[in-house]
């Protein structure tokens, strides 16, 4: 821009001098008013903004249109994508078009920004969820910026969101009620299909997705199960994994043992060959298996929490929260944290740092410690130990004692 001369001239018709500079980049003329007659002050209008232009202060206005910069984005960026990643960043965008209703991208201004944070609060969205919009938002205008599709970034409020997860470990008795309610929700001929995919979800600690993508053979973004070595494992490339990093991890015992029921001549394709209620093979992906699932936690009574969701009236009501297959994820991982260090929990929950870990199941232990020890020694908690008993007769205070 350094190059850049603003000269003053005047226009046929016009009672104030414009001003015009050579664009060096489209060799076009960029015409402006100086909002004066006088030519001297025309001179210094046109110094002015001759020097924002050189110290790239100025920026015109862009003209892109939203629809032409989706077009854009999904063809430049979204293709480049894994499916599941395409399609958050998609769902994102359009969840923005609705509330917001952008005619250009230079509509995406802070202001919009924060009326759509306000409309999802409203709708009572979990933080989380408002949390990853604007996350995906981000990411998103950015790349616009760096086009130079839009001229000025949004400034993103940070959404406070609470640690704890959202869901539950299932215990054994509730499982085993989901079990039982597979019949009643996807019928008696897809029955034995979706319960061997739940079992196979408690036994394995796999993401919804990547349970999907779970396999006996190699195919493009597969998860395969590899019985080559001393042990059965996970070969998981970076296309079909969460933390997109190519993986060899260890398979749970448990998840060996169930696959291993599967006959030798039945081992192709697809681990989970679910069957839909309509007694047909199911090829729906996350968005129709996940939903399946929560409505067998529903049919089994099997709540996890609760949330918060707009009635007919429009008016904020608190909802159970049923189990779904994370919370198959969360049993597994937290069986597992009974039995190894957190260091190897987090390989096998394929977290990407140990914080997680030690957030969602290692410290969900202290309770579950604090009961065995109570159950460990009895309603009386000193009796059984003579010696904590010849203490307490010395005056000494019994530490296993409420006092």
């Amino acid at each position: 821009m350094e190059d850049i001369r603003v000269h003053v001239c005047r226009q046929k018709g016009r009672t104030n001098l414009a001003m015009r500079y050579v664009d060096p980049d489209t060799g076009k003329q960029v015409w402006r008013t100086s909002g004066t007659a006088n030519h001297t002050k025309a001179l210094k209008a046109a110094a002015v903004w001759e020097a924002e232009l050189r110290d790239g202060r100025y920026q015109k206005r862009q003209r892109i249109s939203w629809p032409d910069f989706r077009d854009r984005y999904d063809v430049d960026v979204l293709d480049g994508l894994k499916e599941s990643t395409a399609e958050n960043y998609s769902a994102t965008l359009n969840v923005f078009e609705r509330t917001v209703a952008p005619q250009k991208l230079a509509d995406c201004t802070t202001t919009k920004l924060t009326a759509f944070v306000t409309l999802l609060r409203n709708q009572h969205l979990a933080p989380a969820t408002v949390a990853r919009h604007l996350r995906q938002l981000k990411v998103a205008f950015r790349w616009a910026h760096r086009q130079g599709l839009l001229v000025k970034l949004p400034e993103f409020d940070r959404i406070k969101q609470s640690k704890g997860a959202r869901g539950r470990a299932v215990s054994g008795e509730e499982f085993d009620r989901m079990l039982a309610s597979v019949p009643k929700v996807v019928g008696r001929a897809a029955a034995a299909s979706w319960d061997f995919y739940l079992r196979g979800l408690d036994a394995s600690g796999l993401r919804l997705a990547e349970s999907l993508a779970l396999r006996w053979d190699d195919a493009p973004g597969a998860i395969v199960l590899d019985y080559s070595g001393r042990h059965p494992m996970l070969r998981i490339p970076a296309e079909a994994e969460k933390g997109d990093t190519h993986r060899l991890l260890p398979l749970a015992p448990e998840a060996a043992e169930l696959f291993a029921t599967v006959p030798v001549d039945q081992r192709k394709g697809r681990v989970f060959k679910l069957i839909g209620k309509d007694g047909k093979a199911c090829h729906g992906g996350r968005f129709v298996v996940g939903p399946i699932v929560t409505e067998i936690g529903e049919k089994a009574g099997v709540i996890v929490g609760t949330r918060t969701k707009l009635n007919e009236d429009g008016e904020p009501e608190t909802v159970s929260k049923f189990a779904s297959a994370h919370d198959l994820r969360r049993s597994f991982g937290f069986r597992w944290s009974r039995r190894i260090m957190p260091p190897s929990l987090m390989e096998l929950m394929r977290h990407s740092s140990l914080a997680t870990t030690m957030t969602y199941y290692v410290q969900s232990n202290a309770q579950a410690t604090a009961d065995e020890l109570w159950n460990a020694v009895g309603s009386n908690p000193g009796s059984s130990d003579e010696s904590q008993t010849a203490a307490s007769q010395n005056g000494k205070r019994n530490p296993l004692r409420l006092q």
